[in-house]
């Protein structure tokens, strides 16, 4: 019984330790993505309003693990999850060599950005869609994996590589505002207007509900042709 108790209690003991750690690190990320952010609302804001005072560019802090980047008509938001995930065995990050090599690298702390329509959230319309930009995954040792939209034109997949740092937090900040902006708003089919319910009409959503283009996910279209 004791030598049992003993194997739960070291089991445990590393686990929870290695869990602790990468929360830190996923947390000091995030922090760091802030400072990142507020920086460069800033210096855009500063050129931007050289050449048109009405294009609004700003910052938001909204809580601990939540902050927003608002570019004109788009709004991204950056939210880090306070748990720390694993995935499936046939996960293709869990079978590389790197992670089946140490058993604390199983667990990850993980940033998810969203792009909205900056009208969605001051409208308070609940029915229009946002879109996963990239999910960014980081372990014990501060090394990350990014699951993001191909127009992001970023590759980190490599794990055993890829160490975060000021620079690829910028980088990826960046290109997330990048890929936000070039997704444009698309109308809606006329067919899809020709008749609403009064409530549509109360609630304004045959006018909310245009969508933006929407985004390919490189992790699930590697997957679609499995």
């Amino acid at each position: 019984m004791d030598d049992r108790l003993d194997a739960i209690f070291a089991g445990l003991k590393q686990k929870t330790s290695a869990k602790q750690a990468i929360y830190r690190n996923t947390k000091n990320a995030f922090d760091q993505f802030k400072k990142v952010s507020i920086d460069l609302v800033k210096r855009l804001s500063d050129r931007v309003t050289s050449l048109d005072s009405s294009v609004l560019i700003e910052y938001r802090d909204v809580s601990e693990f939540e902050f927003h980047v608002k570019i004109s008509g788009d709004l991204l938001v950056f939210v880090m999850h306070s748990n720390v995930v694993t995935f499936p065995e046939d996960y293709d990050l869990m079978k590389t060599e790197y992670v089946e090599a140490d058993f604390k690298r199983r667990f990850f702390g993980h940033i998810m950005a969203y792009n909205f329509m900056a009208d969605s959230i001051k409208y308070g319309r609940m029915n229009d869609p946002g879109y996963l930009l990239g999910r960014l995954l980081i372990n014990i040792e501060n090394h990350f994996y990014l699951e993001g939209v191909d127009q992001l034109n970023l590759r980190f997949q490599d794990l055993a590589q890829n160490v975060l740092n000021d620079e690829s937090i910028l980088l990826l900040v960046e290109s997330a505002i990048i890929a936000a902006v070039n997704n444009d708003l698309m109308a809606r089919d006329i067919d899809d207007l020709r008749v609403i319910t009064v409530k549509q009409k109360l609630d304004n959503q045959q006018i909310s509900r245009n969508q933006k283009v929407g985004f390919n996910f490189s992790y699930e279209a590697s997957h679609d042709h499995d």
